[in-house]
């Protein structure tokens, strides 16, 4: 009896170091994730300045993410991949995509209720033209 008392003690002291951990990390996650939200900026991008290829860019604030392929023709954006798309309830974030391509323009209103999620598609819409490798 003593002994099944132990490991049972034993498991719920693991069980309790297991949720402590990935509950600080979380924590700490949302933390970074609400700080980096508010700050970020998207900037503005000749698109015509950018060399015709393919680009691909990502942006990550832990809880959301997005990763991007962006192809630019004849000084036009012609086709946004969305590679993928970390969200917690942002998926309707998405179509801002079809927004970037109407308007050749990182300058789109944020979709209403997932104002993150949308900043987040953009800010990887931008760093693939800004930084983004050349996937050619």
């Amino acid at each position: 009896m003593k002994k099944n008392k132990r490991i049972i003690i034993g498991i719920a002291a693991v069980v309790l170091l297991v949720g402590l951990v990935v509950g600080g990390k979380y924590t700490l996650d949302l933390m970074y994730y609400k700080e980096t939200m508010s700050k970020v900026e998207i900037g503005t991008i000749d698109v015509s300045a950018v060399e015709d290829g393919t680009y691909k860019g990502s942006y990550d604030a832990r809880v959301i993410s997005a990763t991007v392929s962006v192809t630019v023709k004849d000084g036009k954006i012609t086709n946004i991949k969305l590679l993928e798309h970390k969200n917690d309830k942002g998926v309707s974030a998405e179509v801002i995509v079809d927004d970037i391509l109407n308007e050749q323009s990182l300058d789109v209103d944020v979709v209403s209720g997932a104002t993150n999620s949308s900043k987040t598609i953009l800010k990887a819409v931008e760093n693939a033209l800004t930084y983004g490798g050349d996937e050619r």
